[in-house]
């Protein structure tokens, strides 16, 4: 606080005829600026310009007009600049619509505070019940917030709760050999290729949706992923990339499977040389909707939770082939995922090797079919013999 009956080198402080205080500094670009609000004392006005006067020092001063930007048309903006996927750019859009608009759409980029964040969450968590949802939701507010702190436009980001964005989602169930077969028994024949490839590819559902038949392999038998069709929740497919470099990739298939592959290509497939390899009733692509019914009822039957996604046989297939020896980076090859913090430069998964842990699987494959048939067969003697006694 300035000495009293001593000139202030900074900044004035003028008592207004209601008796409150206005204090007003000449900033570093030039211009005279009033503080937002009035002040009870004369000590308070010169403790806010002793604050003003500090940031200047430091370097730290921002133009308060700088970060009068409405967040709707800055967030909006920055999801365009950020040129992002189809599917990632209507997941974000979505989420910002649905979830965090509603709150924050009004109020410009220095309005938007840590208390005003926190209430945001503790509504969302509240309302959604959908501890992922929120996380994903704080993940996008934040990341928008330090752009804006990159571009000057706010001092400091105000989503600042620790661990808000982290996802601990549930164990993801795992389909068991026989579960896969009721499944594909359930779907029928011309979806049959389609789960035994999602199980023991393992391939992703927008990277079967690509596949064609010069991407089919048969010595040896196996599938050339080079590109991903996802569809979007307005019905329109997207052909692109795949999800990452590592997505790129020939998948070794067990042998049990050769015989279907064959039979779906005569029997299914379009018939032109680059033709796709699944395509609907009608020929035409298939479609998300028309499947996920499908899918819903044949789960329903063989008993899998409501939350098991056709995505989740993935599962099968990595812990037949964790079961069959396969390293991580055995795994992480056959699924076309990648990490920088298991990118394992030094170990190599080649086709030998692919080729060995498709092998591992077509071996436990068949003997859980013959364990089950077995055990179908004792099941029936044993009834058989009731029925004779």
């Amino acid at each position: 606080m300035a000495g009293r009956g001593k000139k202030r080198r900074f900044g004035r402080i003028r008592k207004l005829a209601s008796g409150r205080y206005q204090a007003r500094y000449l900033g570093p670009d030039g211009v005279d600026r009033p503080a937002p609000h009035t002040f009870a004392t004369k000590g308070e006005a010169d403790d806010w310009l002793a604050e003003r006067q500090s940031e200047v020092r430091r370097g730290d001063w921002v133009d308060p007009d700088v970060g009068a930007v409405n967040f709707e048309e800055y967030a909006l903006r920055w999801i365009k600049d950020r040129r992002l996927s189809p599917t990632t750019e209507e997941l974000y859009r979505r989420n910002l619509r649905l979830h965090i608009l509603p709150t924050f759409e009004d109020l410009d980029l220095d309005e938007i505070t840590p208390p005003i964040v926190r209430a945001w969450r503790s509504e969302r968590l509240d309302t959604t019940g959908a501890d992922s949802t929120v996380a994903k939701c704080y993940r996008l507010l934040k990341a928008i917030m330090e752009t804006a702190v990159d571009d000057e436009l706010i001092r400091r980001n105000p989503c600042r709760i620790k661990g808000a964005g982290q996802e601990n989602p549930d164990e993801r169930p795992t389909a068991t050999v026989a579960q896969v077969d009721a499944l594909a028994d359930l779907l029928g024949p011309r979806w049959r290729l389609m789960v035994y490839i999602g199980a023991y590819g393992p391939a992703r559902p927008e990277e079967q949706a690509a596949l064609r038949r010069p991407d089919v392999s048969l010595e040896p038998l196996g599938l050339w992923i080079r590109s991903a069709e996802p569809e979007l929740n307005t019905g329109r497919r997207v052909p692109g990339d795949t999800k990452s470099r590592a997505g790129k990739r020939f998948i070794v298939l067990p042998a049990f499977m050769e015989k279907g592959v064959k039979r779906h290509l005569a029997w299914y497939a379009e018939k032109k040389p680059d033709g796709l390899i699944f395509v609907g009733e009608m020929g035409a692509p298939f479609r998300r909707s028309t499947f996920g019914r499908k899918w819903r009822k044949a789960r329903a039957k063989v008993g899998l939770p409501d939350g098991f996604r056709f995505y989740d046989l993935r599962h099968t297939g990595h812990t037949l082939s964790t079961q069959s020896g396969a390293t991580l980076k055995d795994t992480m090859v056959r699924a076309g995922q990648s990490s920088e913090k298991a990118a394992m430069i030094y170990q190599h998964s080649n086709l030998e090797r692919q080729q060995e842990v498709a092998d591992g699987i077509d071996d436990r494959v068949r003997a859980a079919r013959t364990r089950a048939a077995s055990k179908a067969d004792e099941q029936s003697s044993g009834t058989q013999r009731a029925r004779d006694a």
